[in-house]
Parts: structure tokens; C-alpha cells; sequence
């Protein structure tokens, strides 16, 4: 059974897929335990999102997309909440930026040290906001990500397509 933070590592694997990099970093960087991030890529390739090559894990894009597209918005939705603080996510999103529409509030991860107010919206793991400040590639798919959780058709279409270009230019 995927964990939501599973998510989030297979998006920072994917956004480093051409770097060389060790479980004890992506850890690191994504301010969690060596151990969740060595379980978490067990049941990535168990579920055949991930899988090895030549000893490194890579993610299965086609697999990808397709849980992201259909799958996400099941598994993990968005719950939206109080106004707060934070990091802009969603159809907020820089990436989104002239494409989505705003509505009078936006969804924001809540984070003290955030510039956006909105409605507070969870992050797939506690520890996105401080991820994303470090990693504009990581920010721009998990905000990707977002969009889809919300389940918003329209909106989901976009989605996809920015995810999908973004997966091939990675």
C-alpha cells in the first residue's frame, strides 16, 4: 500500500533522474528518515511506478502519469481549510501562473515562513514546504500533483499535459 509520502519521493526521484544520487540524500533533502525513504522506494517499485536499472532506481513514467491522472485524487485528495499562510500549491503555483484561473482564495501548504494567504490545503508529506523552498523542480511537480488531487476536470487536463512535458524534458 503506497504512503502519501511515497509520492514525494518518486517526484524528487524523477526530478533528479539524469543526477546520480543515494537514499541518504533524497532523505535529506526531503527532511525524512533514511528508513522512510528506503521503504518508501520498496513499495514504488513493488507497485511498478519505480523500477531498477543497472542498480538505480528510475521512475516508470508512463505508470506514473497514469496514477497521478486517475489515481491521486482517490488515494490522497485535498481537503481544503483554514485560511492561513504559506506556499502558494495548486492552480496557484508559479507553473500555473496565466494558465489556471485564481479564484478570491488560493490553496497554500501552511508554512510560518510562506509569503501567500489562503486556505490551508496538507502537503502530501509535513515536510513539502521546507522541500520545495530548496528545489524548484520538486515545488513545480508537487504543485502538479495538486492540481490533480483537487479533481477539478478542467483544470486536471492542464495538469497532465504540463506534467507530461515536464516529465520529458527531465
Amino acid at each position: 500500500m503506497l504512503k502519501p509520502q511515497d509520492v514525494v519521493i518518486l517526484l524528487k526521484i524523477a526530478a533528479k533522474v539524469e543526477k546520480p544520487w543515494a537514499q541518504g540524500t533524497i532523505a535529506l533533502e526531503l527532511g525524512m528518515s533514511a528508513s522512510e525513504v528506503n521503504a518508501g522506494i520498496k513499495r514504488l517499485l513493488k507497485s511498478g511506478l519505480a523500477r531498477k536499472k543497472e542498480s538505480r532506481v528510475h521512475p516508470v513514467k508512463a505508470a506514473m502519469v497514469e496514477f497521478l491522472r486517475h489515481g491521486i485524487k482517490y488515494v490522497f485528495p485535498i481537503e481544503r481549510g483554514e485560511p492561513t499562510r504559506g506556499i502558494a500549491t495548486s492552480y496557484a503555483a508559479d507553473i500555473f501562473k496565466g494558465i489556471l484561473g485564481q479564484g478570491d482564495s488560493i490553496p497554500v501548504w501552511p508554512c510560518a515562513e510562506g509569503q501567500d494567504k489562503g486556505y490551508s490545503v496538507q502537503p502530501l508529506y509535513k515536510s513539502v514546504p521546507h522541500a520545495v523552498s530548496q528545489d524548484a523542480i520538486l515545488y513545480d511537480l508537487l504543485a502538479i500533483v495538486d492540481v490533480l488531487r483537487s479533481g477539478n476536470a478542467r483544470d486536471s487536463l492542464v495538469a497532465v499535459k504540463t506534467l507530461k512535458k515536464y516529465l520529458d524534458e527531465l
